[in-house]
């Protein structure tokens, strides 16, 4: 799909029907046709809190995704709206709005841990919506976040503990922005202003102790932590009063309140700036195809009763995109040779370097389009196949080589042809004649361009089965002796011996060829591929120093945190000692 993305509106992307996820095709199709990078933004919350609104703003549209005004959930399953991203030109903007968590009428908290579970797993950014303050009671109702782990795998194979670490999580999840609506409170900790950032960071703070009232206290703000190292806060004013909520969608900015509009253009310049394009594993960047086949492997899993695995979807997408880019390979090899190969060509090598160039192209394009190809699998694919196109060639090449050659040595011949069968050179001195006339046009033949590498080979062979005829014409040549005749047919003998060991020298030379081209192209490989490998690596490399970087700085802020508190604590103790020293005693004088 070309730059100029047209989406009116939004379409469902994952159908939740009786409580079942689909795919729908639909969106399947529109995302298939989107080449370029993606940024995805999904948002999740309560029913009625007013996600859908804020998805119409990023998508600068009044109307789009369903608001509704009522206490029914608009939205179900997985709504996608595709869009040209605003700031980043030649990139795509899929904006992705859930149901609402909660609703009554569906009562399956099982269908809902999935819905915000797929939300993780296709965005980039990831926007919590909910109304009023953090509290213990927002919190709780986030309990979702705290299933993350039992509802996916980071990796198809666990380490030996069976756990798996929230760096194997951190390193797939997208960045987290909690929006908070009809935000009441005024942003202040003792007295002085805070930003909302800082009120996430407080709110997310655990409290000490190990009952079980305090591990679930902490649970969820754990999670949020650990999951999410990178954390964003909105806080939104109520929009407008009354009735008019009702009609949200349809009223102009001057209707609703200053401080709500200044609110909704930060969290949008925000999103267009900060958020991220969605990347697997290794930074490989997510276009449309590869959003549609992680959202059908995802959906797949968990229709099958299996836990959704960001490896193994990884590894299943490689797969296709692996044997498209042996496909893109081979079409850009043909479409290369078919440009620059004129059969026959008057060298095997020439042919060969052709097919070297070709062969490095055709490489390039299968390096660019594959990732985590396991065990080199797809590459070696290839090799064998552009192996196998090059036998193709050379027997094409000898084809067209021995077509050219007998073609012109018939046109050429012909006449003289003509002549011994009238008896021209059946005469005395007929024989010095045909060999004269023999050699004339061997030259005439030899200098004839593009004859290949068939050229030799197909005179001799020609020349060889006119022997009987050259020996007729000898025989009955009455001006020679029989002395002479014997003499001319041993050198016929050793001529035809000569060229015959000439043939087998270039034969023997043509397969040397092959087997250096053979090693030539497997070098090739062996050197672009340790090439890919070693940026691989490298991205790799920086992606996990990234990850432990992050789960770092959160270990440091729990240090710091307890350090805090336990300071604290000994604070207490000591202010509480001190009051007691200070403190008389009941019936002591103090002088």
């Amino acid at each position: 799909m070309a730059s100029d993305i047209h989406m009116p509106g939004p379409v469902c992307l994952i159908e939740n029907i009786n409580r079942k996820l689909l795919i729908n095709q639909e969106a399947s199709k529109i995302l298939s046709a989107i080449k370029q990078p993606v940024v995805v933004v999904a948002i999740v919350g309560l029913y009625r809190t007013g996600k859908s609104y804020l998805m119409n703003k990023l998508a600068g549209k009044k109307q789009g995704f369903s608001l509704g005004s009522t206490v029914q959930s608009h939205t179900k399953g997985i709504w996608m709206w595709c869009l040209p991203h605003p700031k980043m030109p030649n990139h795509t903007l899929v904006l992705l709005d859930t149901e609402g968590l909660g609703d009554v009428e569906k009562g399956d908290n099982e269908n809902d841990s999935w819905i915000f579970a797929l939300a993780i797993l296709l965005s980039s950014t990831f926007v919590y919506n909910s109304m009023g303050t953090i509290n213990q009671q927002a919190m709780d109702q986030l309990h979702y976040v705290t299933e993350l782990s039992d509802r996916i795998k980071a990796k198809s194979t666990p380490d030996a503990n069976d756990v798996e670490d929230s760096a194997d999580f951190v390193s797939f999840f997208p960045d987290f922005v909690w929006t908070l609506r009809d935000f009441c409170l005024d942003l202040e900790v003792n007295g002085q202003p805070i930003t909302a950032d800082e009120y996430l960071e407080n709110s997310l703070k655990l409290t000490p102790g190990n009952s079980e009232k305090e591990r679930n206290f902490n649970l969820p703000r754990l999670c949020i932590r650990k999951f999410f190292p990178k954390k964003k806060c909105f806080i939104f004013d109520r929009p407008t009063h009354g009735k008019k909520l009702a009609r949200l969608e349809t009223l102009h900015d001057d209707e609703l309140d200053p401080e709500f509009v200044l609110q909704a253009e930060e969290f949008c310049s925000y999103i267009f700036s900060h958020s991220e394009i969605k990347t697997l594993s290794g930074g490989i960047e997510v276009n449309g195809p590869r959003l549609e086949n992680l959202a059908q492997t995802y959906v797949n899993a968990i229709s099958s009763g299996d836990l959704p695995c960001m490896e193994n979807a990884v590894l299943a997408l490689a797969q296709i995109e692996n044997s498209a880019a042996v496909q893109k390979a081979l079409a850009h090899y043909d479409q290369q040779m078919a440009q620059k190969v004129q059969l026959p060509t008057e060298t095997l090598e020439e042919l060969l370097d052709l097919h070297r160039a070709s062969e490095r192209e055709a490489i390039e394009v299968f390096i660019k389009s594959s990732f985590k190809d396991v065990d080199q699998k797809f590459q070696e694919e290839l090799g064998a196949q552009l192996e196998k196109k090059l036998d193709d060639f050379c027997k094409q090449n000898v084809q067209a080589s021995s077509d050219r050659c007998s073609a012109l040595l018939q046109d050429i011949f012909s006449p003289l042809e003509e002549e011994v069968k009238q008896g021209v050179y059946s005469k005395p001195g007929g024989y010095r004649l045909f060999l004269q006339k023999i050699q004339a046009l061997k030259i005439k033949y030899q200098r004839q361009p593009r004859k290949g590498i068939q050229a030799e080979e197909i005179l001799q062979k020609y020349l060889t089965s006119k022997e009987s005829v050259m020996d007729a014409i000898l025989q009955t040549d009455q001006t020679l002796t029989e002395k002479e005749k014997e003499i001319e047919v041993e050198r016929v003998k050793a001529e035809s011996a000569a060229a015959s060991a000439k043939m087998l020298e270039e034969m023997q030379k043509k397969n040397q060829q092959m087997m250096d081209q053979k090693e030539k192209s497997y070098q090739e490989h062996v050197q672009q591929l340790t090439e890919k490998m070693e940026r691989d690596r490298a991205q790799l490399l920086e992606e996990q120093e990234r990850t432990v970087a992050l789960k770092l700085k959160e270990q440091a802020q729990l240090l710091k945190e307890g350090f805090e508190k336990e300071s604290k604590r000994l604070q207490n103790e000591i202010n509480s000692l001190q009051k007691k020293m200070k403190t008389p005693k009941k019936g002591c004088i103090i002088s």
